[in-house]
C-alpha cells in the first residue's frame, strides 16, 4: 500500500537533555537606540530570547526558576545552534548560561 503524505511527514521535536533549555533567540536589532538604521552586514548582537522548552532535569528541579515561554537573557558562549529552521534562531543553552529571567511585577 502506498504511504499517505501525512505519514511521510514526520514532526521533529528538539528536546534538551541534562541541565539545558531550548531558546528561540530574539531578532537581531537593525536600529540603534538613537534610531540610526544599520546596514544589513552590521548587527547588534542580541542575547535575549524565549524558552521554547526545558529539559526534564530543569523541569523537575526547583533550583531552576525557568519554564516554557519565559523571556530570558543568556550568554551565547556555549549555546549550540539547532539547524532545525531556516532562520537559525534556535539554541540549546546550558542553564548556567541563562543569566536573568524577565518577570512582570
Amino acid at each position: 500500500m502506498p504511504e499517505s503524505s501525512a505519514s511521510k511527514t514526520k514532526l521533529e521535536v528538539v528536546e534538551p537533555i541534562g541541565a539545558r533549555v531550548l531558546i528561540r533567540k530574539d531578532e537581531d536589532r537593525k536600529t540603534t537606540k538613537a534610531g540610526i538604521h544599520l546596514p544589513d552586514k552590521i548587527e547588534i548582537p542580541t542575547i535575549t530570547g524565549r524558552i521554547v522548552t526545558v529539559s526534564a532535569e530543569v523541569d523537575n528541579d526547583d533550583d531552576y526558576p525557568l519554564k516554557q515561554y519565559d523571556r530570558v537573557l543568556f550568554n551565547p558562549k556555549g549555546a549550540i545552534p539547532v539547524e532545525f529552521e531556516g532562520d537559525n534562531r534556535l539554541f540549546v543553552v546550558p542553564v548556567e548560561n541563562v543569566v536573568a529571567v524577565f518577570r512582570s511585577r
